[in-house]
């Protein structure tokens, strides 16, 4: 009886929320499922990155930060925790900068690019690069990550959204990006229940696509069934609250005004070649109906489970396979109810920017995304309202002309004028 090999894990994004998650998935896989070969973090929390770096024995540790004294600290907290944990000395390699990051999501690459084994044989269950950074940032390791060979488990929807067709060219194979978001984790669940080939779901093609549409499901936020006028005078703290969800602030208020509803909508028609007007969002309150695929019969299939990040990371590391008792299943011998209604878009226009913008051009989601992240820290700072968010995205967007076969250098330099448009739309209100 052969015994497989552990599956060699890169995990970008290991202090934040995806990350930390991601590592108790790991832990409680038992010894043999997973080996975690490296760490990436952006350096707000040399203490965990440290911690978890000496306990799961890794080779390499990357941080964003260049900062001499941040780095000597580092290496401090590694060498007192591995004489804590009587290791033998043994520490991992530091690398240190902006592009750290990206190093180390290409470590798994054999000599040919190939993926290797543990046993050096190419003949282990695979390597999987786990992208839980938050920020367009993520896109450079997305892609040397794809250049890897490696499975690329793909919680960064802005490395997407921002270069999607580089990302998409990158790929090495079919089914070498998995989705880790939990609406597009339910996606392609739920995919499996008809037949669908990328690029024909807009018109029903016998024993090619049976999809007809993408449907979204978006909790609404704190700020669910209120009027645009109520929202002028939200304050960052109200906008932080999130009713189900315990995220990064980036990801709350995004989440409170939408945008992350539009990310998604743009992610979701990149990953599964649908167009954008064919991917429709609904609230639903309850958070257990991550998402759901509409075939041509007129059926629906939808993935159901309690709120909770672990089942879609757990997916991430083992698909097409499915890890045992990640989370608690839905409990149906008690009463319950799930309410579905329709996204105000009035209110929440972030919607219908992204889907434009999808539309656009292949630059305009950079755009989209840049500006937005510009306006979210404004936002957090004092600097701009809440309702001008999305007013100020929705005024870079208008400002950009669009390329429509980007390479890396156009995606960064839209990035770049959205970002410094938007400090000037922003510093112009003030």
């Amino acid at each position: 009886m052969s015994v497989s090999s552990p599956t060699d894990v890169v995990l970008l994004g290991s202090t934040g929320s995806i990350g930390t998650q991601a590592l108790e998935v790991i832990g409680a896989a038992g010894p043999g499922a997973f080996r975690v070969r490296a760490l990436s973090a952006g350096g707000a929390n040399l203490e965990l990155l440290a911690e978890q770096a000496v306990a799961h024995d890794v080779e390499a540790v990357a941080v964003a930060t260049d900062d001499g004294a941040d780095l000597r600290r580092l290496r401090d907290l590694l060498a007192a925790g591995a004489a804590r944990a009587g290791s033998g000395g043994r520490l991992p390699e530091v690398l240190a900068g902006p592009d750290a990051a990206t190093q180390v999501a290409g470590m798994l690459a054999g000599p040919g690019g190939e993926r290797p084994g543990a046993d050096g044989t190419g003949e282990a269950r695979g390597a999987v690069v786990l992208n839980g950074i938050t920020g367009s940032v993520g896109l450079a390791p997305t892609l040397a990550a794809l250049r890897s060979g490696a499975t690329l488990a793909l919680a960064n929807k802005e490395s997407l959204v921002v270069g999607g067709a580089l990302v998409r060219a990158a790929q090495r194979r079919t089914g070498q990006v998995v989705p880790v978001d939990s609406e597009h984790s339910a996606i392609a669940q739920a995919l499996r229940g008809g037949r669908h080939e990328k690029g024909m779901t807009s018109e029903v093609v016998t024993g090619r696509s049976e999809v007809r549409r993408l449907v979204l499901t978006a909790s609404g936020g704190p700020f669910r069934g209120r009027g645009r006028a109520s929202l002028a005078d939200v304050t960052p703290e109200q906008a932080l609250a999130h009713p189900t969800w315990a995220m990064g602030p980036v990801v709350t208020v995004n989440s409170s005004t939408m945008v992350n509803k539009g990310l998604e909508l743009i992610e979701a028609h990149l990953l599964f070649d649908v167009p954008a007007e064919d991917v429709v969002v609904v609230v639903h309150p309850q958070s257990v109906v991550h998402s759901m695929v509409e075939f041509h019969d007129g059926s629906t299939l939808a993935q159901a489970s309690p709120p909770d990040m672990r089942l879609p990371i757990a997916l991430g590391l083992t698909w097409p396979d499915r890890a045992v008792d990640v989370a608690r299943p839905c409990r149906w011998d008690t009463p319950t109810a799930w309410t579905f209604e329709p996204l105000d878009e009035e209110v929440f226009p972030a919607v219908s920017l992204a889907r434009s913008a999808a539309a656009a051009s292949p630059t305009h989601p950079a755009v989209l995304n840049a500006a937005n992240e510009q306006c979210v820290a404004a936002f957090l700072d004092h600097r701009l309202p809440y309702l001008g968010i999305v007013e100020v995205v929705g005024e870079v967007l208008e400002g950009h002309g669009g390329v429509s076969e980007p390479s890396l250098e156009d995606v960064l330099a839209a990035e770049s004028w959205a970002r410094a448009r938007a400090d000037a739309l922003v510093a112009a209100r003030a």
